[in-house]
């Protein structure tokens, strides 16, 4: 007989500031769009960073055209959950390497949000079963859990310091979370928000109708998730995160 899943942790709320990065729009809205909705009420600020634009997305779309509509659903999807700053950092679709230079550019981008926490996907090498993760969001996950130690390190990307950007130093990150790891220790409640949640998935309406899934339903998809997380939580609905401690010694 399967052993039940262990119960997963509250996540500390106690923050003012996040930065999501993940790798391509609608990334943050396959699980992570609801808590977002829940924190930008309590108040908080969080910014959206997408590393690509996902313009190899769409089959039936040219890159450059896929790009734009890409960038304008994400924007869109964003202020469902009260998000008004998306940055687009437009490397390549499909084939991000983790190493220093992506490392640096999302280093720049800590340093110029100066977070509490930095929300990325999940980045194990599958979802908790057989099917395998992306490799842009291992990729990205890989180098966000360095680009924030490198951030707080004068140091390491110091040509990024003192220029017209007034970028410095950013030590200030307490925690990584990545959303939908199957590693997942954490989780919070979104039951109050899951329907943001849903129809911030629903604005990437061009992405979705290209992946071509016959009979696919956002609400549906979501809240298979939502309730496994509830579940394990105590609560109706939540979104489960890894937590990843930016101390030492922890």
């Amino acid at each position: 007989m399967a052993e039940n899943p262990a119960p997963l942790e509250p996540l500390d709320e106690t923050w003012e500031r996040a930065l999501c990065v993940v790798a391509h729009p609608d990334d943050m809205e396959f699980g992570a769009a609801a808590a977002v909705a829940r924190w930008t009420g309590q108040g908080k600020s969080v910014v959206y960073c997408m590393v690509t634009s996902g313009e190899a997305g769409i089959d039936g779309l040219d890159p450059d055209a896929c790009r734009a509509v890409r960038e304008a659903e994400q924007v869109r999807s964003a202020e469902v959950v009260g998000v008004d700053v998306v940055d687009f950092l437009r490397q390549p679709d499909g084939v991000l390497e983790y190493g220093v230079a992506l490392r640096s550019v999302i280093a720049a981008e800590v340093r110029r949000h100066r977070p509490d926490i930095v929300i990325t996907g999940n980045f194990r090498d599958t979802w908790g079963g057989r099917n395998l993760n992306q490799a842009d969001h291992i990729a990205v996950g890989r180098a966000v859990v360095d680009a924030v130690r490198d951030a707080g390190n004068r140091w390491v990307f110091a040509d990024q310091l003192g220029g017209s950007d007034g970028l410095e130093p950013w030590g200030g990150v307490r925690e990584v979370w990545a959303f939908g790891s199957p590693e997942a220790t954490h989780a919070v409640d979104t039951t109050a928000t899951f329907d943001a949640g849903v129809e911030s998935l629903e604005a990437h309406a061009a992405y979705i109708d290209g992946l071509g899934w016959e009979d696919w339903d956002p609400r549906e998809f979501l809240e298979g998730m939502a309730r496994a997380a509830g579940s394990r939580l105590g609560v109706a609905l939540a979104a489960p995160f890894e937590v990843f401690p930016m101390g030492w010694g922890e």
